[in-house]
């Protein structure tokens, strides 16, 4: 009899990319135990080097074993955020698995109010980032639940990052700090915990997240 592959054996995959730098990983569902990690500085020929680095990360076997994608969707490098996408909406469609997208300061989020000691007072915050021109790229966030540091924070975005002219009248606002390792990981987690709640999670509907033009 042919070997079927029960739910716990599937992986889910996360995409992602930052300013500088772009990165992929991947975990067994319902597990921390089993997870592979691999990120990168951008180079001159992103779009091949991005397949190519693909390629060499997950095999053909471990390929056939994804049932979830998750990828950030930006803020962050235009090009890159671009071309992500474009890899997991064209991964998504060819093996008919669901994709979910998360902006880029959703994925810091819970990591900057846990630094900041925000969710004692479970309060709502900003995350921010200065543009050269035009102002400010911030998105809105709240702590829903929050016992201990570390430990049951869920956060939830209740404005996706858009432009501001200025940032006044806000209490708690914290720069945006990407870091590979930890947004992969907190793509992982959040893309285990959105497909317990929804099963239609299909490519098209995942998008760029472009708040300015590529020449700002």
């Amino acid at each position: 009899m042919p070997y079927i592959l029960k739910n716990d054996n599937k992986l889910t995959l996360a995409i992602h990319s930052t300013d500088n730098s772009f990165g992929f990983a991947y975990r067994e569902n319902n597990s921390s135990l089993s997870e592979n990690f691999f990120t990168k500085k951008f180079e001159k020929d992103l779009c091949t080097n991005l397949i190519v680095d693909f390629s060499n990360f997950i095999t053909k076997k471990n390929l056939k074993r994804i049932n979830k994608i998750s990828v950030s969707i930006g803020p962050s490098n235009f090009n890159a955020s671009r071309q992500i996408i474009v890899l997991a909406r064209t991964l998504a469609q060819q093996i008919n698995c669901s994709l979910v997208g998360f902006s880029s300061f959703e994925l810091m989020a819970k990591r900057i109010a846990t630094k900041n000691n925000i969710y004692y007072n479970k309060n709502s915050f900003w995350i921010f980032k200065k543009l050269k021109r035009r102002g400010y790229i911030a998105g809105k966030y709240e702590i829903c639940i929050s016992e201990e540091p570390n430990k049951n924070i869920i956060i939830k975005e209740k404005i996706i990052p858009k432009i501001f002219k200025e940032l006044t009248n806000i209490e708690y606002s914290y720069q945006a700090e990407y870091s590979d390792i930890e947004d992969l990981k907190e793509l992982l987690n959040l893309s285990n915990k959105n497909s317990q709640h929804s099963s239609s999670n299909t490519w098209e509907k995942v998008l760029p997240l472009y708040p300015i033009s590529p020449i700002n």
